[in-house]
């Protein structure tokens, strides 16, 4: 039985292969389609785990580095008509899970672990995913923007690819300070810390995107971020002194 990994059937062809075996070592140059992977991985995650609520699954390929499939050990098959259909000869060869790959501080995969580490902490503190309140904002296909509340949070996608968009009004349900909460171009993600974290974002009076209120953002390209009231922050995910 061959089966893909969720990493590849969710995002497919978002990386090179051969890029992703000679270039995800920190002690070697970055390529553009590491980058974009990477970039294009943590959104996807976050953007399910943020609408899809208890529909999001976190399984298969969280390893981020097994084989691109996985193949259990069988042999030769022979089907009612007579077809043989050929075996592996019982091999263990693709059946192999590899989480050291993330627990290797040396690679980029790292990264990638530390931000789904930082997703499960948003959860805990927020209790986003069970949360009866959603609203869509935002879905801007000209600036490939996507704003949306869940629970007490405003989540900021901006999938393009080029464009980095500055004081950027986002709508938003509560008044107050919003500071960020999560940021995926955070340089523990693997990411290159356009944002500054310490920053304050405070809401103004009157109703933008159906919202009643609004507060301006800087929103780098194929970034994801959250912001929470001030009140309602605990501790930033990703675990921040």
């Amino acid at each position: 039985m061959r089966q893909t990994s969720s990493y590849r059937a969710v995002i497919p062809k978002i990386m090179n292969s051969q890029d992703m075996y000679d270039f995800m070592a920190l002690d070697r140059p970055s390529t553009p389609l590491v980058d974009r992977g990477i970039a294009l991985h943590k959104m996807i995650r976050l953007i399910t785990m943020g609408l899809g609520g208890e529909g999001y699954l976190n399984f298969m390929g969280n390893e981020f580095g097994h084989p691109e499939w996985i193949d259990f050990p069988r042999g030769d098959q022979r089907l009612p008509n007579g077809k043989i259909i050929a075996g592996n000869n019982n091999s263990f060869d693709k059946c192999r899970r590899r989480f050291d790959l993330g627990d290797a501080v040396y690679l980029r995969y790292h990264g990638m672990q530390e931000f789904d580490r930082a997703m499960q902490h948003l959860e805990e503190i927020y209790g986003f995913m069970t949360s009866e309140h959603q609203y869509i904002s935002r879905k801007n296909e000209g600036d490939r923007v996507i704003v949306f509340e869940r629970g007490n949070l405003v989540f900021v996608f901006n999938f393009h690819w080029t464009k980095s968009y500055s004081d950027y009004r986002v709508g938003c349900l509560k008044p107050g300070k919003y500071k960020i909460v999560l940021d995926s171009d955070d340089p523990l993600f693997g990411g290159f810390k356009r944002l500054d974290q310490d920053a304050e974002y405070f809401s103004k009076e009157g109703w933008y995107d159906d919202r009643p209120r609004s507060f301006l953002v800087y929103t780098p390209s194929r970034t994801a971020v959250v912001y929470a009231l001030v009140e309602d922050e605990l501790e930033p995910a990703g675990g921040r002194d």
